[in-house]
């Protein structure tokens, strides 16, 4: 189970860019393809219909209300997000960009075309699945170095704005989005809970993988 140890850092690999918009056809297609993955990661999670992680807990809500898709509705808050940036003088990159567009339409494709469950243990399932899903693909984007997405540079902007750390600035922001998508009508439940406790891990899993293939 070596392969499997969690990474604590974030590996340099063959296609991390120098910067922002260091931009190649193989860096721009291993982040295409990991947004793309996260989105219907999200999807999984959310047509396991167990509950949502906070940003589509948020989104579901907002879609309920406004009677718009989940893809328009995640949209819309991304943008709305890298607004946020504008105060906290953070300047996005092209990955950061790609983010809000692709994620939102791999979610939209992905509650589209995947079963909604009304079984628990699929539900479950799906939810796991979802979560294994997004840890990979958060890693293919994250090492590819094109600039973070809209809700980690609004975590990372008031951290150094405010001098709050990192872990309390995200806690504040993920519990408040939470919440406010539960009061609207967000799917809340055990894939709420599984999501909050694994995404991290998951995350920490797949870096330690892509490091030690990139490495060899």
């Amino acid at each position: 189970m070596e392969f499997l140890r969690p990474h604590k850092t974030v590996p340099i690999t063959p296609w991390t860019g120098k910067g922002k918009w260091d931009l190649t056809i193989s860096r721009v297609a291993i982040l295409f393809f990991g947004l793309f993955l996260f989105g219907i990661g999200e999807a999984f999670v959310i047509q396991g219909n167990i509950g949502n992680g906070p940003w589509s807990v948020l989104a579901q809500g907002i879609s309920k209300n406004l009677d718009i898709s989940m893809g328009w509705s995640t949209f819309g808050i991304s943008t709305i997000v890298l607004l946020g940036w504008i105060p906290l003088r953070e300047k996005p990159g092209f990955g950061t960009l790609s983010n809000i567009a692709i994620i939102a339409l791999a979610i939209q494709v992905g509650v589209t075309y995947i079963p909604l469950q009304s079984n628990y243990a699929v539900g479950i399932a799906f939810a796991l699945l979802g979560i294994g899903m997004v840890g990979m693909a958060s890693t293919l984007y994250i090492t590819c170095g094109l600039g973070p997405g809209p809700r980690d540079g609004l975590m990372t902007g008031l951290h150094f704005k405010t001098g709050i750390r990192v872990g309390r600035v995200r806690l504040a922001i993920e519990s408040s989005v939470f919440v406010l998508g539960w009061l609207l009508g967000g799917t809340v439940g055990l894939g709420t809970l599984l999501f909050a406790g694994l995404i991290g891990q998951s995350i920490a899993v797949a870096l330690g993988v892509v490091s030690r293939v990139t490495s060899k």
